[in-house]
């Protein structure tokens, strides 16, 4: 899998395990990326959703990939501190000047005091029945939300202190 080239710039793709697009984010700047992991930065960015609707972001956002784990972070840089988004979901691939993933529905959004909620596992429930998701994939989809919630504990990769704002300063250099 070919890596993306920092300072290059990528749109990202989110399907649903049935194959169908789910949501598109334009012009991402990428900050690193290896065949391994991917960050990537985007403010006030054009979002596209399945159903045509589209919107744009409203804040600096740091994206966090890897090749790994079943989710991905978003570090938002909001007045009041960083508010995360964390969507489980495949592992990223990068194909054709996008990067790509399954979003599996639940979702862990991080407060900047370290609190979090999951969120939308009726959602998560509802697509397991309809797309028929494997016993195994359950599985694994549940140990990765354990993972991410020790990362969240213990302050580690993104949820360190220094990282967002670190790769934000390098975003700005762009």
């Amino acid at each position: 899998m070919a890596a993306p080239r920092a300072g290059s710039t990528m749109q990202i793709h989110s399907y649903k395990h049935n194959g169908h697009l789910h949501r598109v984010w334009d012009n991402t700047r990428v900050l690193k990326g290896t065949n391994m992991i991917i960050i990537g930065a985007n403010d006030k960015t054009l979002v596209r959703e399945s159903d045509g609707r589209t919107w744009i972001t409203r804040e600096p956002a740091i994206c966090y990939f890897h090749a790994d784990y079943w989710f991905n972070i978003i570090g938002m840089l909001r007045e009041d501190g960083i508010y995360y988004y964390c969507n489980i979901s495949s592992p990223f691939v990068f194909d054709g000047g996008a990067l790509k993933y399954i979003d599996y529905d639940l979702d862990v959004k991080v407060y900047p005091d370290m609190t979090y909620d999951l969120l939308d596992e009726d959602e998560y429930e509802e697509h397991k029945e309809q797309m028929d998701y494997p016993d195994s994939l359950d599985r694994i989809l549940h140990r990765h939300v354990d993972y991410l919630l020790g990362w969240v504990r213990q302050r580690k990769g993104p949820f360190s202190a220094t990282f967002i704002d670190q790769w934000y300063e390098r975003y700005l250099t762009y």
